[in-house]
């Protein structure tokens, strides 16, 4: 049960992720805003985890997880809501306006020409950030307690031996939650966002300006959470143990429970006992070590898709679907390796420094090649190349083989435009004679430039999932150098993830952080009543290198903090990673 649980809890945050840059395009938000709302829900993981660790075994354990897993149902429900109350979506573009064509460099739009179209566009945007803030704080409330009370739950009452092959299961059945996530996404926006109502378009997945139907796979999650969460209301507060507790343990825990405080107390007593903990040396190298490499995790959760989608021309279900089918993947086969090489070598907290700074040295020096894998932006008239002075693109148009015929007056020329009855006609517009295309007719098509760098896409993925795959090598060896410093105790039934320092310096800002870097790099944004909408194109070359800069720096500094772990340990007493920190 708690398998499936964690695999659907990770669906859903991985699916969520996946769709974000459809969500940036359909509401026009900027990669600052979507990155802030992807992380919103580890301000209330920040907030809870202090009473995750009182309660933790005061509670019906059972129950609480199955009143989170609900919790997280209705915010995956919550999230589908902008979808059905805001106005179907329509794709501005050159195909819709054909005076756009002709003054390019009428890019801003001035408060008092703002149309009731423009302002039902922002107040649907509002409406994305109010449903959207609130549905993932309520995910973070709901996914504090899944992971700490179940392990716990799991190791309290299964045998010594089998308490660790229990929860290897867990982890390995759980681990195959963001890659789903990912290919559920590459299936459900090859469907148009309005699916649900009828509305015909002349886009196609491949294009650009393609937006998916992003809310039906979240009312799949929701129906998987759901399904998850029943069976916990029936288990009951305690099992019967695997294996007869000996006297010592009982005699432990009666010492145990004589400690326990009240909830004020502990309140009280919970910031000193944070700080102590800090104070340690090694735990705080390995802590601001372990954000730094989470941040580059959260980075590429958040904006790879959109980086192979800007930079490669790829459509946005198949960056998905490779995020999903290669990345991912890789990742987790990296952990898996890097388990078998703990196991097998016997890593020490001297070496593991050692082995985690060449691992990590190697997955960098794999990232410096991709800084060079790209092209130049598109030169666009209007936007980063001046436009004639005489004024507009095209003199002329044409269009074969559609009926019946418009006349249309573009700057003071009358032309003559052949409209298609309907979609099915298959249209091609053609526009002759342009002043800035070279050749005989200085003939074009309407629509996105084809993008010249699409060769390099699966040699960026493939190079990124192998840094992704040499990187995680390190986790576990990491993760268990934690668990053998005596002073994290306290939080030892939470992964690196769900303890507060990782989420308060890594994962709540590292995603704001990635699209800020993006959001510099736009060189024109399309204006909605005087105010900046969404980003139509970014400089290729500054996204690319404020993106996998931002990445490789934190590399080098968290590579640079396990050097002076490695340092510090020398001068300290070797951890047994074998036996179990003394209390």
């Amino acid at each position: 049960c708690h398998g499936f649980l964690q695999l659907s809890q990770l669906l859903y945050s991985a699916y969520f992720r996946s769709t974000i840059s459809t969500i940036e395009r359909r509401y026009g938000l900027n990669s600052f805003s979507s990155g802030t709302i992807s992380s919103l829900h580890e301000v209330s993981n920040c907030i809870l985890i202090v009473f995750v660790s009182y309660f933790g075994s005061r509670v019906h354990r059972p129950r609480v997880i199955g009143v989170g897993g609900l919790l997280m149902a209705v915010s995956a429900m919550l999230l589908t809501l902008p979808h059905f109350l805001s106005q179907p979506y329509t794709h501005d573009s050159a195909l819709q306006k054909f005076h756009d064509l002709c003054i390019p460099h009428n890019t801003t739009t001035s408060p008092e020409s703002c149309g009731r179209e423009d302002t039902r566009r922002l107040a649907d945007t509002t409406l994305v950030w109010i449903l959207m803030a609130i549905a993932q704080l309520l995910f973070g409330v709901g996914s504090v307690p899944i992971q700490p009370f179940g392990i716990s739950y799991i190791d309290d009452f299964a045998g010594s031996k089998n308490s660790p092959l229990y929860i290897a299961i867990l982890f390995a059945v759980s681990v195959f939650g963001p890659s789903l996530g990912y290919l559920l996404g590459s299936v459900m926006l090859r469907f148009y966002v309005d699916v649900n109502r009828s509305v015909v378009t002349g886009l196609s997945p491949v294009d650009p300006g393609w937006v998916g139907a992003w809310w039906m796979g979240l009312l799949i999650i929701t129906g998987f959470l759901t399904l998850s969460s029943i069976p916990y209301f029936f288990f009951p507060r305690q099992m019967s143990s695997e294996v007869n507790m000996s006297e010592t343990e009982t005699d432990s825990d009666d010492n145990l429970r004589e400690k326990d405080r009240s909830l004020l107390e502990f309140l009280k007593l919970f910031p000193r006992m944070f700080f102590h903990l800090m104070s340690n040396p090694l735990f705080l190298l390995l802590v601001l070590a372990q954000c730094c490499f989470s941040s580059v995790i959260a980075g590429l959760a958040s904006f790879l898709s959109k980086f192979l989608e800007r930079q490669y021309g790829a459509p946005v279900a198949y960056s998905t679907l490779l995020v999903g089918s290669l990345n991912l993947p890789a990742a987790a086969v990296g952990m898996l390796i890097g388990g078998f090489i703990m196991k097998r070598t016997g890593l020490t907290a001297k070496n593991i420094p050692r082995f985690s700074v060449i691992m990590l040295t190697i997955s960098t020096l794999f990232c410096i090649p991709l800084f060079f894998m790209g092209c130049d932006t598109q030169k666009i008239s209007g936007v980063n190349y001046p436009v004639e002075p005489q004024g507009g693109l095209c003199v002329n148009s044409n269009q074969t083989s559609c009926k019946p015929t418009t006349v249309l007056n573009i700057k003071g020329q009358r032309q003559t435009l052949r409209l298609a009855a309907s979609l099915e006609d298959q249209c091609t517009k053609v526009f002759t004679n342009c002043k800035c295309v070279s050749g005989a007719d200085g003939q074009v098509k309407p629509g996105h430039c084809p993008n010249s760098c699409s060769h390099y896409l699966l040699p960026v993925i493939l190079l990124i999932s192998l840094a992704s795959l040499i990187a995680c090598l390190t986790h576990n060896p990491l993760y268990m150098m934690v668990l053998s410093i005596q002073e994290y105790k306290p939080f030892e039934c939470c992964p690196p993830k769900l303890t507060l320092p990782p989420s308060l310096l890594a994962w709540l800002p590292a995603p704001a952080l990635f699209g800020t870097a993006i959001d510099m790099s736009c060189i024109w944004w399309k204006n909605v009543c005087g105010r900046k909408f969404s980003c139509e194109y970014y400089d290729n070359t500054l996204f690319r290198s404020r993106y996998l800069g931002l990445q490789v720096g934190y590399k080098i500094v968290g590579i640079f903090l396990l050097i002076i772990l490695g340092w510090k340990a020398k001068r300290t007493q070797e951890y047994d990673l074998e036996k179990k920190p003394e209390i």
